[in-house]
């Protein structure tokens, strides 16, 4: 498991991918997230696996997708700088949750497998900063539970979950800096 890989996590519209983008401003590798990328595809192909149609077949390509990119990531990234993703491998889980499918058994020997720094940045629900989008259609009750959820699928597969407080970009960077940086020096 690489230390170095942290997660940041959260409801929709928190304001995670903002601070993901000022994280990779100040050098840091930062993953994106593959939700977005799946449904942007998925309508851009007028595919049906996107979360208000095949919920099911979504699911399996956002776990396999996921996969993907923490693996490619183990190839790319060597050293033990941090590195950021937006969201990881265990919001495949909570989504399954969300939408009351089964968990499997690859979903989770995966989340077990591919593991991160023990320590997850979540970012929790902001009703001033919440909007939907093209991609966004959850509501803000919507965006509550799955924040719920987020907490609990983390807390189920053994990682420690810090709040990023409701502030700027800055300060929730520097807020996140910290936790890392002191993190890896106790290692």
């Amino acid at each position: 498991m690489p230390d170095n890989y942290y997660i940041l996590t959260g409801g929709p519209g928190s304001g995670k991918t903002t601070l993901l983008e000022a994280l990779a401003q100040s050098g840091y590798p930062c993953i994106p997230e593959v939700a977005r990328e799946i449904i942007s595809e998925q309508i851009r192909d007028n595919s049906s696996a996107l979360p208000w149609q095949d919920y099911v077949l979504y699911t399996e390509i956002m776990l396999e997708r996921s996969v993907l990119s923490y693996t490619e990531t183990t190839k790319k990234h060597t050293t033990n700088q941090p590195v950021f993703f937006d969201r990881g491998i265990p919001d495949t889980l909570c989504y399954a949750e969300l939408t009351k499918q089964p968990i499997t058994e690859k979903m989770t020997s995966h989340a077990q497998e591919y593991r991160y720094n023990h320590n997850v940045f979540i970012l929790p629900p902001w009703e001033a900063i919440y909007h939907t989008d093209a991609e966004r259609k959850q509501s803000w009750k919507e965006a509550v539970a799955t924040y719920e959820q987020m907490v609990q699928t983390y807390h189920q597969h053994g990682y420690t979950i810090i709040e990023v407080p409701h502030d700027t970009v800055e300060n929730r960077v520097a807020f996140i800096l910290r936790h890392t940086i002191s993190t890896l020096e106790n290692m």
